[in-house]
């Protein structure tokens, strides 16, 4: 077995879940859960098909998301993994309605930050065996750290 880890590709700005499944109607239920929940946000979703033909199955309603979210899947090529590109939203907009998509067993993480994706790789595939979201603390808050935190938070209309 090689352990390896894949650099999660997309702009800074954008958001992105990264999950596991566990069936090939996953990519339409997600879609569904999305649009269901936040109708305005812009996404593109990518699975990995872990039998048969092996496919990155894919959709959304924003080519260059989609288009990201088919690359990204494609370098990690782990099985039954899907990865969902957005904006207009974040992750927490949709995430609690990805959770009870019945097909979806494990969410890596739900991040903006630069991610590191840990793969193992054997002769019969590839899996996620963790992720590296963003970087190592450098220290504990302050009160101005604190007061920032709680001025992003209105900010972004989730606190009043």
């Amino acid at each position: 077995m090689e352990l390896k880890t894949v650099a999660i590709e997309k702009p800074a700005e954008i958001n992105f879940i990264l999950g596991q499944a566990h069936f090939i109607k996953t990519v339409e239920d997600l879609y569904e859960a999305i649009v269901q929940t936040a109708p305005q946000m812009k996404f593109g979703v990518a699975f990995c098909e872990s039998s048969g033909p092996a496919l990155v199955r894919w959709v959304g309603n924003d080519d260059d998301l989609v288009a990201l979210a088919r690359r990204n899947a494609l370098v990690l090529s782990c099985g039954h993994c899907f990865i969902i590109f957005m904006k207009g939203g974040f992750p927490i907009n949709i995430l609690n309605a990805i959770k009870a998509v019945p097909e979806v067993c494990t969410i890596y993480c739900a991040t903006a930050n630069p991610v590191e994706v840990i793969v193992a790789e054997s002769d019969t595939g590839r899996g996620i065996l963790g992720v590296i979201d963003g970087f190592k603390s450098r220290g504990v808050e302050t009160d101005a750290d604190i007061a920032a935190r709680k001025q992003l938070l209105r900010q972004f209309g989730y606190k009043l």
